[in-house]
């Protein structure tokens, strides 16, 4: 069975079957060609998935009832799992509490887009470019900035992070740099690659598993053989596509859970 894989994978390749790269996630202009409006696919993809988000959202909000309903009940839970489980388990209730609203939106919105890549019609994750993952990291980053000036003072709070207390100064002069590169960059890169990197990759093992099925099926000169291992690829698209789901959840709880814990560093401690 490995080797029937593994010989597809090399005939299809030879025989010309399109197999899916990173240039399929940058589709070209579909609306306002050549205007600073213009819109791609993955573009109207975020409009529409943020639409479908605030509406679903605020329609519950406004019929929720005193005892929940299916639906409402499943809303609740999301927003109580992103609260308890999340903001409050990371940075206490007391201290938590100011940074529910912007958690929850991160983790809606990026488990949402993330999901689009699963969704047919779409079928292409809204975070399947680095901006929106860039975006969300820089709200991350300006955050835990702001909690830092606000409850350190800038200056205390870079004294304390570039300069760790208990380490013999000659190590300062290499630790300092790696401190502030840290804060300003390897931080924001590690949302933003960890969440858009996931987010390719599994797009494209999706692509590829189905592309290898439609040429075994459809364009295999040997049916015979064609048709089976055909189905395996497919079975095994069908499997990487529920993979992904979790996958979109998983990076929404990791982008959610690493921001908190981020902007919790920048107070003082205890």
């Amino acid at each position: 069975m490995v080797g029937s894989l593994s010989a597809g994978l090399l005939l299809a390749d030879e025989a010309g079957a399109h197999l899916p790269s990173v240039d399929d996630f940058l589709p070209p202009e579909i609306l306002f060609q050549g205007t600073p409006f213009a819109i791609n696919r993955i573009i109207l993809i975020r409009i529409v998935a943020t639409i479908v988000l605030l509406v679903v959202l605020g329609v519950t909000a406004k019929r929720a009832k005193l005892i929940p309903g299916r639906w409402q009940g499943v809303v609740e839970y999301g927003l109580d799992f992103v609260r308890d489980k999340v903001v409050y388990d990371v940075m206490g209730e007391a201290r938590g509490k100011r940074y529910v609203p912007m958690i929850t939106t991160l983790f809606f919105t990026i488990f949402i887009f993330n999901l689009c890549g699963i969704i047919p019609g779409m079928n292409m994750a809204a975070n399947a470019t680095v901006v929106m993952p860039l975006v969300f990291a820089i709200w991350t980053l300006i955050q835990y900035w702001i909690v830092a000036i606000r409850s350190q003072g800038l200056g205390h709070y870079l004294r304390h992070e570039l300069f760790t207390p208990g380490v013999p100064w000659p190590v300062y002069i290499l630790l300092a740099p790696i401190n502030l590169l840290e804060l300003l960059i390897i931080r924001p890169a590690s949302l933003t690659i960890r969440l858009f990197a996931n987010m390719v990759s599994g797009h494209l093992m999706v692509a590829t598993c189905l592309a290898f099925a439609q040429f075994w099926m459809v364009d295999a000169a040997n049916k015979l053989q064609g048709i089976p291992v055909g189905a395996l690829w497919f079975a095994g698209g069908f499997a990487m596509t529920c993979f992904e789901a979790f996958v979109a959840f998983l990076q929404a709880y990791v982008f959610a859970i690493l921001s908190t814990v981020y902007i919790n560093l920048s107070f003082p401690e205890e």
